[in-house]
């Protein structure tokens, strides 16, 4: 469980986070180098170096997104010239790619971020550009929405690479393509010119993995804890039927992956914040803003809640809390995460994700003055696993391979870290 540090301020990291993008800055440079004529996208690493694995490809987003978020962090143009270079030459082929549920993680982190700086006038970018990115980000929406499949009840949902029967956690962070075409003013179009609401689409799928993905502990099955995630969801696509969990990358369906339960987390989050910007008149058809956001509120708040009991002291957890050797780690839920032990490997990735998604969603609570209480213990556990994960590693070399030991002194803007990191 979680130890809370109270006394944190997005301020007292900030010499831990300037030091991250130093070291991130010639990490970016180096996978550049050697991925500008490797085959796929860098999903695994073998003895400290991405390989090259031609599959969804679900992480070539991150590949030149984390250049446009290291030039937004620092102003090294290096960064915005590679990242949206890079976004023209490769990333065309995912904004039409009907094949997978992975359109946010990728059309988002490189179209999304340049449209962003555009907006904000961090970059300089003509009409036609804007309109390039928008477009872009129409279509991997509306692309996105058309993976479709029906539940029993008749909601839907956008399934998974797998097939028509298969819902995955993840997929609740695609939901911002949809969000971002529809603020965009676009819908999908289907047979006969029928008009398909993004917006419906988003509110059905966030619906449907609320109850079906997230349990609430109110005696579903014999593993119904609250704030559980089960990581796939099956259906029969037959007849739309709920068949039972599954999982692709957990240790098994009765148990929860950490990094799915992390992407529930900051999805819902992120997906309340998007709700905002929609007019009641929009929402009322759907079901009304009450019964969306507090369809949103009760998952995130379950699995935050999880996160917070299941993470080891220091705020990361291991990688599936159901992992066969954590018995032999002993009291591992009252003791710091130990990433060089001999049994089960922690998951940095979720700790991150998941510190995203209780900094969002108590941001969101403090706007309600009932709730600042929990949400300020929300944030200040985001900037608890923020200082872990931005600690120097403890055994030489393994967070500084390419020698970057030392602050970089980037001249971090501080509102844009406390905006924006997270």
């Amino acid at each position: 469980m979680i130890h809370i540090d109270s006394t944190l301020t997005p301020e007292t990291l900030l010499p831990r986070i300037d030091r991250l993008f130093d070291l991130s800055a010639g990490k970016i440079k180096a996978i550049a180098a050697t991925f500008e004529s490797s085959p796929g996208s860098p999903v695994f690493t073998v003895q400290g170096s991405y390989v090259g694995r031609e599959w969804t490809e679900w992480t070539e987003g991150f590949h030149y997104g984390s250049a446009l978020v290291q030039y937004d962090a620092t102003g090294e143009a290096w960064f915005l010239d590679w990242g949206r270079r890079k976004t023209v030459e490769r990333m065309v082929a995912h904004v039409t790619h009907t094949g997978v549920h992975d359109h946010g993680f990728n059309n988002v982190s490189t179209y999304g971020n340049l449209l962003r700086l555009a907006t904000e006038g961090r970059i300089e970018a003509g009409e036609f550009e804007k309109r390039f990115y928008a477009l872009a980000l129409k279509a991997s929406g509306a692309v996105q929405a058309a993976r479709w499949s029906l539940a029993r009840d008749g909601r839907g949902y956008i399934y998974s690479f797998n097939g028509a029967h298969s819902l995955f956690a993840d997929t609740i962070r695609s939901l911002r393509s949809l969000a971002l075409a529809h603020r965009l003013g676009h819908a999908l179009r289907g047979e006969n010119g029928r008009r398909i609401s993004l917006l419906d689409r988003l509110v059905q799928h966030a619906a449907v993995t609320a109850e079906f993905a997230v349990y609430y502990g109110e005696g579903r099955d014999a593993y119904d804890v609250r704030g559980r995630v089960a990581h796939e969801s099956l259906f029969n696509p037959a007849d739309g039927a709920y068949r039972c969990p599954s999982t692709q990358q957990g240790y098994s369906p009765f148990t929860t992956w950490t990094r799915a339960l992390a992407w529930i987390m900051c999805g819902y989050a992120e997906q309340l914040e998007f709700l905002k910007t929609v007019p009641d008149l929009e929402l009322d058809p759907l079901g009304g803003r009450g019964k969306i956001e507090s369809m949103m509120r009760r998952a995130a708040h379950a699995t935050c809640d999880y996160y917070l009991e299941q993470a080891a002291t220091d705020g990361v957890p291991y990688w599936d809390t159901g992992a066969p050797n954590l018995v032999k780690l002993g009291d591992w839920l009252h003791q710091p995460s130990d990433p060089f032990n001999a049994y089960e490997p922690v998951d940095s990735s979720a700790a991150a994700i998941a510190a995203q998604g209780l900094w969002r969603f108590g941001t969101y609570l403090n706007h309600e003055p009932e709730q600042a209480g929990r949400g300020n213990d929300y944030r200040q556990a985001a900037l608890t696993i923020a200082k872990t994960l931005f600690h120097r590693s403890p055994s030489p070399g393994i967070d500084s391979p390419l020698g970057l030991s030392s602050p970089g002194g980037l001249g971090l803007r501080p509102a844009w870290t406390a905006r924006a990191l997270w």
